[in-house]
């Protein structure tokens, strides 16, 4: 997810250990790929800006490897139903991992609304400076102005004499 930066996209794609692209995506600020690995190796992934040279971006992404291990230990060979405290301990537990897949939601939410709140705080702390200036231009000009509306005029030297 791209959290702060242009209008919020980026490119993405990713390639297998013999260079295959398996995921390839542009201009998406916020996707989800899953894949289930044939090959051993180390698999890459690029974020690209390149549209997009003039605004830096801040990009979030989360790994999950490998299959969650089972609750209980002998849960995957199990041939039983599961008593009621262990169907409410597998309960809890998917409603966990419901509540931490919200709060990453939540933490990059806020991530995004802070750096859209420090932009504009910062535009407005601009807009005050110069708010500020004219309003002391101004002031000094008025101030000028009505010195010179009741400053004497005197006539040159030129044929007067007392």
């Amino acid at each position: 997810q791209v959290i702060s930066g242009g209008h919020y996209d980026v490119d993405c794609h990713v390639e297998d250990p013999s260079g295959r692209t398996i995921y390839k995506e542009t201009k998406k600020q916020y996707d989800s790929f899953q894949h289930l690995t044939e090959l051993q190796g180390v698999y890459t992934f690029c974020f690209s800006n390149e549209f997009s040279t003039f605004s830096h971006k801040t990009v979030y992404f989360d790994f999950q490897v490998g299959d969650e291990p089972p609750i209980l230990p002998d849960m995957s060979n199990r041939v039983t139903a599961l008593t009621q405290m262990e169907s409410a301990c597998v309960t809890i537990h998917e409603a966990l991992n419901t509540v931490i897949d919200s709060q990453t939601h939540y933490r990059l939410r806020e991530a995004q609304d802070r750096s859209r709140a420090e932009d504009l705080n910062g535009r407005v702390s601009y807009w005050s400076v110069g708010e500020t200036l004219i309003l002391f231009v101004v002031s000094i000009g008025q101030v000028m102005l009505l010195k010179s509306f009741f400053t004497e005029k005197r006539p040159g030297s030129i044929g007067t004499g007392t």
